[in-house]
């Protein structure tokens, strides 16, 4: 069957499992989950600790952040009762998994930060250039 793009009723065989799980893939691609769910890989941090160690996020994209990985099952929040309570968050079995997996993609984006930088400079002046 010959298929156009505005086909949108048509479903191909074997690919819907694959869009199934566009909720997760988008969640684990966000902006600052990445960096929290590696962070939370050396051990369970307090929402303090996790603030001063990814000082570029607002307190309320963290608290949604947290939030949402812990609605996920990737992150567990503790309440340790005393005055002020002490709050921690860990990640679980599945966030562990998941943080093993990304660590490759940290070291590549670190290895790989200063070309990516020089690129989009050599980029962006060769549009200055009219190029």
């Amino acid at each position: 069957m010959f298929l156009t793009n505005t086909d949108v009723s048509h479903q191909v065989p074997g690919h819907q499992e694959r869009c199934n799980i566009r909720d997760v893939l988008d969640r684990i691609g966000d902006r600052w989950s990445v960096l929290v769910i590696t962070m939370l890989g050396d051990g369970p941090l307090r929402y303090s600790e996790l603030r001063r160690r990814i000082d570029t996020v607002s307190q309320r994209m963290l608290t949604l952040t947290l939030r949402n990985l812990e609605r996920d099952g990737l992150v567990a929040r503790t309440v340790t009762p005393q005055t002020p309570p002490r709050v921690d968050y860990a990640l679980t079995e599945a966030g562990s998994t998941l943080c093993e997996r990304l660590s490759p993609l940290i070291d590549w984006a670190e290895e790989n930060h200063p070309h990516i930088v020089a690129s989009r400079e050599r980029y962006d002046n060769s549009l200055k250039d009219g190029g």
